[in-house]
C-alpha cells in the first residue's frame, strides 16, 4: 500500500528512463508529456486527436506569429507587452544582442553605485561627512578624501576597461552583415537591424544570424548542410530541407518578395532539437518541425546559398535561451574580507565607546578641575564624551583599511596580466594566447575543489583518425617494415604518392599492410577495405579538383578516409548507385538497399549487386550486435575477439565488419517486405527495423576496425596531475554514454581497477537511503549519525556514469503535467493548508534526493554525465555549489556549455574550432585543455598565497599603526588627540608601506612553477583556506596589537625622566610621534622583508626605498620653507631635524625594532626546521629537484582480456544518417543519364557491374 506521502512524491516511477534520449523537460509541451504518461492506451480519443492534429498542425499551442515581409503587422496591441506602468514593448526581441553592463549615460551612477555597496567604500563616504563637521574632527579632510578618490578612479577606470572590451565584441557580432529583402530586393543590412518577419540570404561559410525557417537554397530539393558546432559543439554537417512547396515557388528575388506566409508556431524556448509550428499560405497549411529551421550560430557548409525568414531574433533565439543569467561573480576571500571589514568596523565602534566613555569619566575627575584646561565651552562631560567618540571614529578610521581594495584591485590585474602573457598557455597553432577576461577571480584559481569538463572539442580534438585494424584475424597498425617486422624508432610513415586520391594528411605505420594490398593475394583485405569504401552514407563533392567527404559523423567520415587511402576510393553516388575507385580501376555497383543506422540496432548495411550479378550485403556495426548475428561457424571469431581486447584496452573506438550473399530469390522475397515497410504510414522506423533483422543474419566476420577518438595533447597527463590537487573532474557531455565512457578510459579518468556506478546502481542506493531516512527520522537520537554514513563501503576506486534522463528520474526534475482547469467551489482554509502541507513535503523530498545524490556523486573519483541539455549541465554545477559549498570551475568551447560555464564559480572557455560563444561568457580562455594545469597549480596557486600573504601583511600594518592611537589616549585625557603627524597619517598607506606588499602580492612565489607543477599536493592549502582565515586575521590583529605596544611603550618608557645630549628633554609630543612613526616604518617594512620568499632586486628596492622615502619626505615636511609658506598645515616645524641628531633616539629605535622582530625570526626558524610545511621541504632540497628530469611520465594503460563493456563501437552520428536522402534522390543533382544505361534499359534491380575504367 502507497502512503499518502508516497504518492504525491512520485514522478512516473513506472518509466525507465531512455540511455539515448537527452531529456528537455523544462519546456515540454502538454502533448509531449500526454503522450509521455506511462502506460497511457492510445485509445479512440487519442487517435481521433492525431489525426485532428495531423489534419491542423497549428491546433496544438502556436501563440507564437510570424508574417513574412510586413513589419506593421507586429504593430498590432495584441503583440505588445507592458515593460512599466503604460509603458508597452513590442514582445518580438531585435536581433542585436547586449553582454555589456554600461552605456555612457549610466556608467558613473552604476559604477558609484556598486562601489558604495562595498562596506569600506559607505563607510569612508560616512567618514568624510562626519570629518567636514569642525566639533568632532581632529583630523584634517583630506586625510580620507584623496585615498577615497584614488579608490574609486581607479576601480572605475578599471570597469570602464572591460565594459568597452564587452562593447567592442557585441559591436563586432551585431555589424556582421547579411542580404535581407528590403523594398523588393536584396540589401546589405547589420545583423543588429534584422527583425523578425524579415527574408535573408545567407552564403556559404557565414553564420546564420536569427533562428530562421528554411525556404530555400542552391542545393536539389533546398537542402542546407549546416554545422552546429557553437550549439552542440559537433563538427560534423548536419543537412535541413524546406518544404516542397517554398523549395518550388521561393527561389527568385522576386518572389520571396512577394512571399506573404503566415507562421504560427511555439513561444521561444531553450530546446536545441525541437521545434512545433505551421506555415500558412496560399490557402494551405504546412507542418513545420526541426530539420527545416536553421538555429542561430549554425554555419552555412558546402551551400552555395540559402533563403530564409526570420523566427526568432536576438534574446529569443535559442542559443540565446540556453545561455542563462549573466552572473556577477565574487571570490571567497572577497566575501570573506567583507565580513573581516565588518568586525573591524565593530571593534572600531566598541573601541571608540569605551575611549568615549574614558573621556567622560576623565572629565568628570580632573578635566573640570583643572582651570587651566578651560576651553571657554561649558558643555557637560556627557556631552563631551559624546563628540569624543565620533573623534575616535575618525582618528581610528585607519583600522578600516581603505587603500586595501584599491591594492586588491592593483594585485589582480597585475596578476591577470601574467596570465595574458604566460608563453607556456599560448598556443601557436591556432595563434591563440591564454586570456584573463575578468580581473577579479584570480586567487579562487588556487582554491578549485570540482571541475565539469565539456568532452567534444574540450577533452577531444574532435578528430577521428584510423589507427588500427583486424583483418582475417591478422593485426595491422604497428610500426612494421615492408617484410612484416617490427621497426624500433624513429617511426618512418607509410608512403601514400602511389594513390592520386590520397589527402596527403593520412599518418599510418605499418608498411606490411601497404604491401598485403598492393599484392592483391589476400582477398579478405580487399574485401575489407571495399566494404569501408561502400557501407557508409557519405556523400563527396568535388571543389577546386578536391575530393571532399560530407559524414554524418567524424568516425564514419574517417573510416571513408582510411579506405581512399589504401587504395579504395568512395567518388560519387547517385540514387541507386556507388562509384569506387578500387586501386585505380574505377566501377560503379547497384546499390539495391542502405539499411541505416538508429542507436537501437548500432549498426548499418548496404546490399549491392556486383560482378556477375550477384547479391550481397555488407555490414558495419558494433561487436556486441554483430557477434550475435554471426554464422556459426566463424573461423576467425575468436582472434577477432582477441584484436578488439587489445584495441579496447588502448582505448579506441572498434567496430566490427561482416558480409553475406543473398540469393536472388531471398532478396526479393525480402525487398518486397522492404517496400511495405518503407510506405507505412505509422511506426514505420520500428517496421523498418524488423524487415532489416530477417537480413542481417548468418553473417561472415571479416574483422575489425580501430578508431581514435584524439585527445587534445597533454589530457591525461592534465588530468592526472589535477586529480592529485585533490580536484575532483566531472564530465558533462552531450554525447552517448558509451562515447563518454570510451573517453573517460582514454584520458585516465577511468581505469580497469575503477568500479563503475550507473544510473539504475545510483536510484537503487538513492531509493534504499531515503527509505532509511523516512523510516529513521526522529526514532532514535543516532540515526541521523547514520545516515552520514557513506554509499559504499571499502576504499576502492569508483566513478559514476549517468545519463540526461536518469538525472532527470534521480532529481525529480521531471516535469509534472499541469491539470486542465475545471469549475470548482472555492477551497476552505484546511484545504488550502493540506495543499500548502502537501508541497513543502514534496519540496522536502525533492531537496533531500538532490542531496543524497550529490553525496553519493562526490565519494565517487570521477562523475560522468552523458546525453544532458545545457540546463542539466548547470543545474549539475549548481546543487554541487549548493550541497557542498564547494568552488567550482567550468571549461568547455561551445554554446552549450555557455550555461554551465556561467553558472561556476569561474567559467574558463576553450577558444578552438567550435566557435566564440563559450570563450566570450568566461572568465578566462585559452587555446588548450592541458593549459588548465598551468592556469590552476601555478598562477592560480600563486595568486592565492599572493593575495593571502597581502591580506594578512595589510591588516596588520594597519593595526599595528592605528592601534598607537589608543596606548597614546590613556596619557592624554582620551582627548581624540593623534599620536602622529597630520600628514604622517595620510601618507603611510599611501606611500610609506604601500609599494613593498603590492610587490610581495604581484612577484612573490614559495616555489618555481616547474616544482609547483611537479608537486600537485601543495595546491590543497587553498581548497582548505588554510591561508587566510578568520584565525589567521586574528593572529595579524594580535601581532599588530603587540606590535604597537611596544612602539608606543619602549619610546615612552625611554624618554621618560631622560634628559638629552643637549641638556634639553627629548621627550616633547613631537619628538616623540617622529621617533614612534620611524620605528614603525622599520618594524613594517623589514617585517614584509621576512613575509618575501622570493626576493628580486625590485624588492629589496622598494623596502629600503620605502624607508629612504619617510625620511626624505618627512625632513621637507618639518622644514622652515614649508612652514612659512602654509604655516597651519605644517606645524612640526624642526622636529625630525632636531630629534633624529640624537643618537639616544636611534638606540631607541634599534631596540623597538629589535623587540618586534626578533621573536618572529626565532618562530619563523623554528617552524621551518621543526614542523616544516610541504613548500619549505621542496624549497630546501630545490636544487636537487631541478637537477632531475622534468618530464612526466603517463602511466600505461593496464592488459586485460575480455573487457568488452569497454568497446565503443559508437562510429555513428546521434541521428539517423544520410540514408533516406540517398535512397530518395533529394541529394542528388539532375544529371543526364549515360547513353548505354539508356539503352540497356536496366533499373536498378537488373543492373550489373559496370567498370568505367
Amino acid at each position: 500500500m502507497i502512503s499518502e506521502r508516497d504518492s504525491e512524491t512520485t514522478f512516473e516511477e513506472d518509466s525507465q528512463p531512455n540511455d539515448e534520449v537527452v531529456p528537455y523537460s523544462d519546456d515540454e509541451t502538454e502533448d509531449e508529456l500526454d503522450r509521455r504518461q506511462p502506460g497511457a492506451e492510445p485509445g479512440p480519443n487519442q487517435t481521433s486527436r492525431d489525426a485532428e492534429e495531423s489534419r491542423d498542425p497549428g491546433k496544438k499551442d502556436c501563440s507564437w506569429q510570424v508574417k513574412a515581409n510586413d513589419q506593421r503587422f507586429y504593430d498590432q496591441p495584441g503583440f505588445k507587452r507592458t515593460i512599466f506602468l503604460c509603458f508597452k514593448k513590442s514582445k518580438y526581441a531585435g536581433n542585436a544582442i547586449k553582454t555589456y553592463k554600461y552605456n555612457p549615460i549610466t556608467f558613473l551612477p552604476l559604477n558609484l553605485f556598486e562601489q558604495f555597496k562595498r562596506a569600506a567604500n559607505f563607510y569612508f563616504l560616512v567618514l568624510l561627512i562626519l570629518q567636514s563637521i569642525p566639533q568632532i574632527s581632529t583630523l584634517s579632510w583630506y586625510t580620507t578624501l584623496v585615498p577615497l578618490l584614488l579608490v574609486l578612479g581607479i576601480t572605475a577606470v578599471k570597469d570602464l576597461v572591460d565594459d568597452i572590451a564587452r562593447h567592442r565584441m557585441d559591436n563586432e557580432v551585431n555589424n556582421r552583415t547579411c542580404d535581407v529583402i528590403k523594398d523588393g530586393r536584396f540589401k546589405a543590412t547589420k545583423w543588429k537591424d534584422i527583425k523578425v518577419g524579415d527574408i535573408i540570404r545567407l552564403k556559404k561559410n557565414t553564420f546564420v544570424p536569427a533562428d530562421i525557417l528554411l525556404l530555400s537554397s542552391s542545393e536539389p530539393n533546398s537542402l542546407c548542410y549546416v554545422e552546429t558546432a557553437e550549439l552542440d559543439g559537433e563538427t560534423n554537417l548536419k543537412f535541413k530541407m524546406a518544404l516542397e512547396v517554398t523549395h518550388r515557388h521561393l527561389q527568385e528575388q522576386s518572389a520571396l518578395a512577394d512571399f506573404d506566409g503566415l507562421v504560427e508556431c511555439e513561444e521561444p524556448n531553450n530546446r536545441l532539437d525541437k521545434f512545433t509550428g505551421s506555415l500558412s499560405w496560399r490557402n494551405s497549411n504546412y507542418s513545420l518541425d526541426a530539420d527545416k529551421i536553421l538555429l542561430r550560430g549554425c554555419k552555412i557548409r558546402n551551400t552555395d546559398f540559402c533563403h530564409g525568414m526570420v523566427i526568432f531574433a536576438g534574446a529569443d533565439t535559442k542559443i540565446m535561451k540556453n545561455s542563462g543569467k549573466t552572473r556577477f561573480k565574487r571570490t571567497k576571500i572577497d566575501s570573506l574580507m567583507n565580513y573581516m571589514v565588518y568586525t573591524i568596523i565593530v571593534v572600531l565602534i566598541l573601541l571608540s565607546a569605551g575611549l568615549a566613555i574614558g573621556h567622560t569619566y576623565w572629565e568628570q575627575q580632573i578635566g573640570n578641575s583643572s582651570w587651566y584646561l578651560y576651553d571657554a565651552q561649558d558643555s557637560s562631560p556627557a556631552y563631551r564624551g559624546f563628540l569624543n567618540f565620533w573623534g575616535y571614529i575618525i582618528v581610528l578610521n585607519t583600522m578600516v583599511p581603505i587603500s586595501l581594495y584599491v591594492s586588491v584591485e592593483v594585485i589582480r590585474f597585475g596578476q591577470s596580466y601574467f596570465i595574458n602573457w604566460d608563453l607556456q598557455m599560448y598556443y601557436p597553432e591556432k595563434d591563440t594566447a591564454a586570456k584573463a577576461r575578468t580581473t577579479t577571480l584570480n586567487e579562487q584559481l588556487g582554491q578549485i575543489q570540482y571541475i565539469f569538463s565539456d568532452k567534444t572539442g574540450t577533452l577531444t580534438q574532435n578528430i577521428m583518425t584510423f589507427k588500427k585494424c583486424c583483418i582475417n584475424g591478422q593485426r595491422y597498425g604497428d610500426c612494421r617494415d615492408a617484410a612484416g617486422q617490427l621497426q624500433g624508432h624513429p617511426e618512418q610513415q607509410v608512403d601514400f604518392s602511389w594513390n592520386v586520391y590520397a589527402d596527403g594528411k593520412f599518418l599510418f605505420y605499418d608498411h606490411y599492410l601497404i604491401e598485403q594490398i598492393k599484392s592483391g593475394k589476400e582477398p579478405e583485405i580487399q574485401k575489407f577495405f571495399f566494404l569501408l569504401a561502400i557501407c557508409h552514407t557519405v556523400m563527396a563533392d568535388t571543389s577546386d579538383g578536391q575530393l571532399n567527404y560530407q559524414a554524418a559523423s567524424p568516425d564514419e567520415g574517417a573510416l571513408v578516409t582510411a579506405a581512399r587511402n589504401f587504395g579504395y576510393v568512395f567518388l560519387s553516388r547517385t540514387q541507386s548507385t556507388i562509384t569506387i575507385s578500387e586501386m585505380g580501376v574505377e566501377r560503379t555497383y547497384d546499390v539495391l538497399a542502405i539499411l541505416d543506422f538508429n542507436s537501437d540496432r548500432k549498426r548499418m548495411s548496404v546490399i549491392v549487386r556486383e560482378a556477375g550479378g550477384n547479391i550481397r550485403l555488407y555490414c558495419k556495426g558494433a561487436d556486441t550486435v554483430i557477434y550475435e548475428r554471426l554464422h556459426p561457424r566463424n573461423v576467425m571469431r575468436e582472434a577477432t575477439e582477441e584484436a578488439l581486447d587489445v584495441f579496447a584496452s588502448e582505448t579506441l573506438r572498434t567496430l566490427c565488419l561482416c558480409y553475406r550473399d543473398i540469393s536472388q530469390d531471398e532478396f526479393e522475397v525480402w525487398n518486397k517486405k522492404f517496400q511495405e515497410a518503407s510506405l507505412a504510414t505509422s511506426h514505420r522506423d520500428e517496421a523498418l527495423d524488423k524487415v532489416y533483422e530477417e537480413i542481417e543474419k548468418n553473417l561472415i566476420l571479416l574483422g575489425a576496425t580501430a578508431i581514435e577518438d584524439k585527445l587534445q595533447d597533454g589530457v591525461p597527463e592534465t588530468i592526472s596531475r589535477l586529480s592529485k590537487a585533490d580536484i575532483k573532474i566531472w564530465v558533462l557531455t552531450g554525447d552517448k554514454k558509451e562515447t563518454a565512457e570510451n573517453i573517460g578510459f582514454s584520458c585516465e579518468l577511468l581505469t580497469e581497477e575503477t568500479a563503475i556506478c550507473y544510473g539504475e546502481d545510483t536510484s537503487a542506493l538513492l531509493q534504499t537511503r531515503l527509505e532509511n531516512q523516512r523510516n529513521t527520522a526522529g526514532s532514535s537520537p543516532h540515526s541521523s549519525l547514520r545516515m552520514n554514513e557513506p554509499f559504499f563501503q571499502g576504499s576502492r576506486d569508483r566513478a559514476l556514469i549517468i545519463t540526461g534522463s536518469w538525472l532527470n528520474e534521480i532529481l525529480l526534475e521531471k516535469k509534472k503535467k499541469k491539470k486542465k482547469l475545471k469549475l470548482k467551489f472555492p477551497r476552505t482554509a484546511e484545504e488550502k493548508k493540506k495543499q500548502t502541507e502537501k508541497r513543502r513535503r514534496a519540496e522536502a523530498y525533492k531537496e533531500q534526493q538532490q542531496k543524497n545524490f550529490v553525496d553519493l556523486a562526490c565519494e565517487c573519483r570521477a562523475v560522468i554525465c552523458c546525453r544532458v541539455t545545457p540546463k542539466q549541465k548547470a543545474m549539475v554545477v549548481e546543487l554541487v555549489k549548493k550541497y557542498k559549498k564547494a568552488i567550482t570551475l567550468a571549461i568547455g568551447d561551445g554554446a552549450n556549455d555557455v550555461n554551465m560555464i556561467k553558472t561556476a564559480h569561474i567559467g574558463v572557455g576553450i577558444s578552438g574550432q567550435e566557435g566564440m560563444q563559450a570563450v566570450m561568457s568566461s572568465d578566462y580562455s585559452f587555446g588548450q585543455f592541458r593549459y588548465l594545469q598551468r592556469l590552476l597549480l601555478v598562477h592560480g596557486r600563486w595568486s592565492y598565497i599572493r593575495m593571502c600573504k597581502f591580506l594578512r601583511y595589510f591588516f596588520y600594518k594597519n593595526f599595528a599603526f592605528t592601534l598607537v592611537h589608543i596606548w597614546y589616549s590613556f596619557f592624554n585625557g582620551f582627548s581624540a588627540q593623534t599620536a602622529y603627524e597630520d600628514w604622517f597619517i595620510t601618507l603611510y598607506n599611501v606611500l610609506y608601506s604601500s609599494l613593498p606588499v603590492l610587490l610581495v602580492g604581484l612577484l612573490d612565489q614559495d616555489v618555481s612553477d616547474k616544482l609547483s607543477l611537479r608537486f600537485p599536493k601543495l595546491y590543497v592549502l587553498g581548497q582548505r583556506d588554510l591561508l587566510f582565515n578568520y584565525k589567521k586575521f586574528f593572529v595579524s590583529l594580535l601581532h599588530g596589537a603587540v606590535t604597537s605596544l611596544i612602539i608606543f611603550f619602549i619610546p615612552y618608557g625611554a624618554y621618560l625622566k631622560s634628559m638629552g645630549q643637549d641638556g634639553e628633554a627629548p621627550a616633547d609630543y613631537q619628538s616623540f610621534a617622529v621617533t614612534a612613526a620611524s620605528s614603525l616604518i622599520f618594524v613594517v617594512n623589514f617585517q614584509i622583508g621576512l613575509d618575501t620568499s622570493y626576493w628580486t632586486f625590485v624588492n629589496a628596492f622598494s623596502v629600503f626605498g620605502s624607508i629612504a622615502l619617510y625620511f626624505g619626505i618627512t625632513f621637507d615636511l618639518h622644514s622652515a620653507g614649508i612652514h612659512v609658506l602654509f604655516p597651519s598645515g605644517f606645524q612640526f616645524t624642526g622636529t625630525a631635524p632636531n630629534a633624529l641628531r640624537q643618537p639616544y633616539l636611534w638606540l631607541t629605535m634599534i631596540l623597538s625594532i629589535a623587540i618586534c622582530l626578533l621573536p618572529v625570526v626565532a618562530q619563523r626558524f623554528l617552524s621551518m626546521t621543526i614542523w616544516p610545511s610541504e613548500s619549505d621541504k621542496i624549497q630546501r632540497n630545490r636544487r636537487k629537484y631541478l637537477l632531475e628530469e622534468q618530464h612526466w611520465k603517463r602511466r600505461q594503460s593496464a592488459f586485460r582480456r575480455g573487457v568488452s563493456a569497454r568497446r565503443s563501437a559508437y562510429a555513428f552520428s546521434h541521428q539517423r544518417g544520410y540514408a533516406d536522402l540517398i535512397s530518395s534522390g533529394r541529394s542528388i543533382r539532375k544529371r543526364r543519364a549515360p547513353l548505354d544505361a539508356v539503352l540497356a534499359g536496366g533499373g536498378p534491380a537488373s543492373g550489373h557491374t559496370r567498370d568505367t575504367s
